[in-house]
């Protein structure tokens, strides 16, 4: 069940509206923009 404001909202909230992060973190570790030092992983989200 989704309670929304405007479906542009709604939207922007969506999962596939983001790019996977391991493949971003791959693509700056390869052109050498930044060093992978340690990968975290999420165990809750609050949104407010």
């Amino acid at each position: 069940m989704v309670k929304k404001v405007s479906m542009s909202g709604l939207a922007e909230e969506a999962g596939f509206a983001y790019k996977n992060i391991s493949d971003v973190v791959a693509s700056v570790d390869r052109a050498g923009i930044t060093k992978v030092v340690a990968e975290l992983r999420p165990i809750g989200n609050i949104k407010g």
